[in-house]
């Protein structure tokens, strides 16, 4: 079963300093002295001064499981010298060479061997050096959307009828013991989504591709963050505690609060976003049926420098 994991991060970074006084200690418990990411370590691949690339990768493990694919994976970029933060999924279907396994689909790494695996997958078949390395689990998502009292999204009703596939299971994963009971999407149209309610949105891929699934990732990324920047200030400390438990990374609470001034100084209004492998127009890769791989999704090489401007220039891509 697969499932959608928000990048927690972009939240976390996007909170004035004053809620990181207060939250130090919710910080503290999402370093993980047992991760392992040597693969950092290698910058043997493109990287450039004033550009800082944090993966951030969500399980797609249920309840209980130890092991697990990734899902969703993205790359945020804070960019220093252009003033800007960048967001690029990276297709789970995407057909690469995962070192010491051979040919297989990207979400697949991380099972074969943790973040370190994954890193060093990413880094190898699209030449970008990753700095930092965060996993977020589903239940996250929940928490954070529910502290914001819910998103607003415009369900159609194709989504709808998807969206009902999954409400259930959702709910059943949601530990907070005042939940409620189970309430199923009803209409089409502009509505306020609970926390499991927004993770089944987030989930849907067959009511159109894991394409549009990716747009709808983003969308919420961008939504989440749009509401925190309302929130009030004493509320941040209470997010940060909701979904501490639920996020692991190699930085320290003093590297995040670092990136954290960085992203401030930024700002966080205008967030450019991309996909990858490009599948829109047609003609930059290519998705379907493979021999015992099933479907996956190969990008052509030369797409890699597409990728490599948008995330060290600033260049959007442009057919």
């Amino acid at each position: 079963m697969k499932k959608f994991i928000i990048s927690i991060l972009i939240i976390i970074l996007g909170l004035p300093l004053v809620a990181f006084a207060y939250s130090r200690t919710y910080l503290t418990k999402m370093h993980d002295n047992n991760m392992i990411t040597d693969s950092l370590d290698d910058l043997s691949y493109a990287h450039k001064e004033g550009i800082t690339n944090i993966l951030i990768a969500g399980s797609d493990a249920r309840p209980g499981e130890k092991n697990s694919r990734t899902d969703s994976m993205m790359i945020l970029t804070i960019d220093k010298n252009n003033k800007n933060i960048r967001l690029t999924s990276l297709a789970r279907d995407t057909f690469v060479k995962i070192p010491g396994h051979g040919y297989s689909k990207l979400t697949h790494a991380y099972a074969f061997g943790k973040e370190n695996l994954l890193i060093k997958t990413i880094e190898q078949n699209f030449n970008i050096d990753i700095n930092d390395f965060v996993f977020i689990n589903f239940e996250s998502f929940i928490s954070i959307v529910n502290a914001l009292g819910g998103i607003e999204a415009d369900i159609t009703p194709g989504e709808m009828k998807e969206m009902n596939k999954f409400v259930k299971e959702c709910w059943n994963w949601d530990s907070n013991p005042n939940k409620g009971n189970l309430i199923e999407i009803e209409r089409s149209g502009k509505q306020v989504l609970n926390g499991y309610q927004a993770l089944a949105y987030a989930r849907i891929r067959h009511n159109d591709s894991a394409i549009g699934r990716d747009a709808r990732q983003r969308y919420v990324v961008k939504v989440v963050l749009s509401k925190l920047k309302t929130s009030p200030i004493y509320d941040y400390p209470k997010i940060l505690k909701s979904i501490s438990p639920y996020v692991k990374t190699n930085m320290t609470s003093n590297q995040i609060i670092k990136l954290a001034v960085d992203v401030m100084l930024i700002g966080t209004g205008n967030i450019k976003q991309m996909e990858f492998p490009i599948v829109n127009p047609p003609g930059y890769s290519k998705g379907g049926i493979l021999g015992r791989y099933g479907w996956v999704l190969r990008f052509n090489d030369s797409t890699l420098e597409d990728l490599k401007k948008f995330i060290f220039d600033n260049i959007e891509f442009r057919p």
